[in-house]
Parts: C-alpha cells; sequence; structure tokens
C-alpha cells in the first residue's frame, strides 16, 4: 500500500482533434509535463514516437493509451486530461474505459488568446471540454473540473487544482484495500462508536479485530529486556517528556505498544483503534494514548475508545495533507460566541499538532510554558480506577493553526456512508484544562451543531492542521461514493 506522503503517478491524456492546430498539441504536452514535473508528479504518457505528439486522436491511438495505463495500472493514482485544442471526446473516453482503470479523472483546458483566433492557431478548448465531459458522463467514468472552466498550466489557479487533485488521489488510494485494526471491545457505555463493517468492505476498507485479552497473554510471555521492549521505551522516552512518570508505568506501555507494532506488522495495518478505558487501566495500570499518539504522529491514525469511523476519518486527512491527524470530541461552548467552541481529548493528540516553545514566545503571552505537551496520567478516569494506573496520557494545547475538520459515520439504517467537512481555525483564546485541548472558531458553528444533531452524527471528530476540505469533499462524495456534506464559511 502506497503511503500518504509517496508521490502521485498521473497517467496523461493528451487530446487533439485532427482538423484544429496539431503544434497546439505539441506544444501544450511540453507545457503540461513542465508543470507536472515542477509540482513533483510522477507521469506515464504516450511519446511522440507512439502517436501524434504523444496526443490521442484516432482509435488506434486510444488502444495504445488503453495499453499503456493497463501496464502501469499498479502505479497510476490518477489520470489528467488535457485539451490544448478541442479534443476528440470520444477517444479520450474509450482510453479511460478500455484501460480499466477506476481512478479520479482530471479534465483541463487550456485558453485561447483573443490576439491568436485565426484557424492556425484558435484552440477551441473551451467548447471542448464541455464535449469531454458530456463523453465522460454518457460513459459513466467520474471525473474532476479545475476551478476555471479554461486555466493556464503554468498559472497558480492550475496549480491549486493539482494540488487538490493530488489529496484526492492520494484520499482514493490510500482506501483501496485499506486495513485497520481494532484492539479491545467497545467500551460497553459507548454506544456512539458503533459501525458498520460490511459497509467498509464495501468500499475497500477491511476490519481486522484483536483482543485485549490476547495483547495482555502476548505481554506475558515478553521478557523486559527484550530489543523490541527496549526499543519501543527508547521510542516513548524520545517521543516526549516523561518527568514524574514511574518506571514501572512507562515499561507496561513499552510492551504493550510492541505487542501492537508486531500485531499490525503480522497483519498489513496501517491504521487502529483501541479500547482505551476502562479494562486497561483496571487489568493491565496504564493509558495507551502515547502509543497511539506515535502512531498518528507517523501517519498510522490510532482513534480512541475502537473508533474505526473515527479511524477513517483520520485517514482521510492525512491522505489528502500527508499531515498528522488527531480525534477530538465537540466538547464545550467557548463563553457566548456563538462561532467558537472548545475541542478536547484526554488525550492521544499526535505530538506534532501540540505548541512548541516558539509557540508560546510568538503568542505574547496568550499561552504559556506549561501548554507544551507532557506525558501525565489521565485525570477523568483516576477518579475511579486510581492515578497510579493511568499514566500515558499526552496533555497540552493544540496549536493556533487553520485546520479541517471530517468526521465519517456508517448509516446502518440506511445502508451507506455518509460525512461531514469543513474548515476552520485554532486561536490563542485564553484556556486552561487538562488532556489536550484548544479553542476553534468554525463559521456558522451553530449550523454546523444542528446538523451533526438533526443527523445523529457522533461528538468525535477528526481534525488536521491543514486546508484540505475541497479534495476531501471531491473524493468522498464523488469517487467513494459516500454522502458528504461541506459545511462552508
Amino acid at each position: 500500500m502506497k503511503s500518504a506522503t509517496q508521490p502521485v503517478t498521473l497517467g496523461l491524456i493528451v487530446g487533439n482533434r485532427g482538423f484544429f492546430p496539431a503544434h497546439l498539441a505539441e506544444s501544450g504536452r511540453k507545457t503540461i509535463l513542465k508543470v507536472l514535473e515542477e509540482e513533483g508528479f510522477r507521469v506515464i504518457a504516450l511519446s511522440p514516437e507512439e502517436t501524434l505528439y504523444g496526443s490521442v486522436v484516432t482509435h488506434a491511438d486510444a488502444h495504445k493509451c488503453a495499453d499503456l495505463f493497463k501496464r502501469h495500472r499498479d502505479e497510476i493514482d490518477g489520470v489528467l486530461v488535457t485539451l490544448p485544442n478541442f479534443g476528440e471526446e470520444r477517444t479520450i473516453a474509450d482510453a479511460l474505459r478500455w484501460s480499466g482503470l477506476n481512478v479520479p479523472v482530471l479534465i483541463q483546458a487550456f485558453p485561447d488568446d483573443p490576439n491568436k483566433m485565426t484557424v492556425a492557431d484558435r484552440r477551441d478548448s473551451f467548447c471542448g471540454k464541455m464535449s469531454a465531459c458530456n463523453n465522460l458522463r454518457q460513459y459513466g467514468i467520474k471525473y474532476s473540473l479545475t476551478t476555471l472552466h479554461t486555466v493556464d498550466p503554468e498559472s497558480d489557479s492550475f496549480r491549486q487544482d493539482l494540488a487538490r487533485f493530488a489529496g484526492v488521489c492520494r484520499i482514493v488510494r490510500g482506501f483501496k484495500n485499506a486495513r485497520i485494526g481494532v484492539i479491545g471491545a467497545r467500551p460497553a457505555a459507548f454506544n456512539t462508536v458503533r459501525f458498520s463493517e460490511k459497509l467498509l468492505e464495501r468500499s475497500g476498507i477491511s476490519v481486522e479485530t484483536l483482543d485485549l485479552s490476547e495483547v495482555f497473554g502476548r505481554i506475558q510471555r515478553l521478557d523486559n529486556e527484550a530489543s523490541i521492549v527496549k526499543e519501543k521505551l527508547a521510542q516513548i522516552e524520545r517521543y516526549v517528556q516523561t518527568a514524574g512518570v514511574p518506571q514501572e508505568s512507562l515499561l507496561r506501555m513499552a510492551k504493550f505498544g510492541a505487542v501492537v507494532d508486531e500485531w499490525m506488522k503480522e497483519t498489513e495495518l496501517t491504521a487502529s483503534a483501541v479500547q482505551c478505558w476502562t479494562a486497561m487501566e483496571e487489568y493491565y495500570g496504564v493509558v495507551p494514548c502515547t502509543l497511539m499518539s506515535i502512531m498518528s504522529d507517523s501517519l498510522m491514525p490510532s482513534a480512541c475508545e475502537t473508533d474505526i469511523a473515527g479511524t477513517v476519518a483520520m485517514m482521510a486527512l492525512a491522505f489528502a495533507s500527508g499531515k498528522p491527524s488527531a480525534i477530538v470530541d465537540w466538547n464545550n461552548n467557548y463563553g457566548d460566541d456563538p462561532d467558537k467552541a472548545i475541542i478536547f481529548h484526554c488525550s492521544n493528540l499526535p505530538k506534532s499538532i501540540f505548541v512548541e516553545e516558539k509557540d508560546v514566545q510568538a503568542a505574547g503571552g496568550l499561552i504559556r510554558a506549561d501548554d507544551i505537551a507532557v506525558m501525565d496520567f489521565q485525570e477523568i478516569i483516576a477518579g475511579s480506577v486510581g492515578k497510579e494506573n493511568t499514566f500515558g496520557t499526552i496533555v497540552g494545547r493544540v496549536k493556533a493553526e487553520p485546520f479541517t475538520y471530517l468526521r465519517v459515520s456508517t448509516d446502518d439504517l440506511n445502508g451507506r456512508i455518509v460525512a461531514y467537512v469543513g474548515e476552520g481555525e485554532l486561536t490563542n483564546d485564553p484556556i486552561k484544562t487538562f488532556g489536550g485541548y484548544g479553542v476553534v472558531r468554525v463559521p456558522r458553528l451553530q449550523e454546523l451543531l444542528h446538523y451533526i444533531c438533526e443527523n445523529g452524527f457522533e461528538h468525535h471528530v477528526a481534525m488536521n492542521l491543514s486546508q484540505v476540505a475541497a479534495a476531501v469533499h471531491e473524493a468522498l462524495n464523488k469517487y467513494m461514493g459516500w454522502s458528504t456534506y461541506w459545511h462552508k464559511g
């Protein structure tokens, strides 16, 4: 399975129509390839030796293009159709159909120059794009559009389109044959995180289970001096400040982490969700938050409370942005500001989203040094199982940056997967509490909260310090077929 940060590989189709200026296909192909290289894409495309200027015009050209894409089907994450002139709409659609690819497709059309409207230089791509889209629609091929109907490939607008499309491609490829592990049973008092394995399986996402009793059994057979335990302990101590945490608790975390790592490697899992309370604390004596934080920070998302649907949302955001995702609660109002709220978890948030020393200095006193993440005990559960059994949580404040939020849910009653997505910003508004926390501002927040409650969504939401709502919405709604609401400001 490709990682969230692996470069995107695009199949390129250069459209061309025989009675339009063919030199435009030649120059257009060169321009597109130059821009794609500059933006970090790998490209699979016909060469000028295989067809006229490497474009697709004839029936035979469509077969050549389809055969090329078939040979590279395991590499191609998406297809870019570029129209330097009107283009042969049927051969474009045939090439895509015959390739057998089931990947996102982006349609781009070159703009005409009003000073070059003679038969020698006129493109008519403006019109040709409509014809190409019409044919793709007839063929049942899903496709994406650029922000502007016609756009210069070297413009900032098109480069932004490419960045968004890359996010779409990474999400779709990431969910192909995805495998997520669920460790332990759903907390008995938490119906909220129920989900349908069957609906996820239909979307290509498999769930593997591991009972906590089996984890504890494997831990019992694991020697304290085992190399995997020592390596995990060293990783934990490098990852976060552990002053005041008992050594015995750190050792327990290391052994738990080593077992989980081995299981995930054996079963080829790239994400997880964990039963983090209360069996873990009562029968093993730690919380697994730090271990989950380490995984999420390494772009292997791990959600609390066996929230597999939450893990799926974390994955989508990580695929789109290449950055770590967190799972949090929409938790509290912030005074009487209707567009602000407090997000919170106990927490297992990835370390890289917490404030650092430089953030404290830049905030000019609005945030404090004790907002920097450290390992501590879990204050909520400590009241029932004892402080000594709850070390391992990471407490601190989330950075004041723009963010994207996403919730995915399996709507079992209607046999579908649904989601909502949007963007907001984390602020430096004063707040001091425990766990992982931050103050957010979301435009029209009250409308969003009504939407969440009216549609029965969970209080958990995935978040990512990026702005990728457009890519997420396009990928989930159009290509994954999940009914996704985009809450815009």
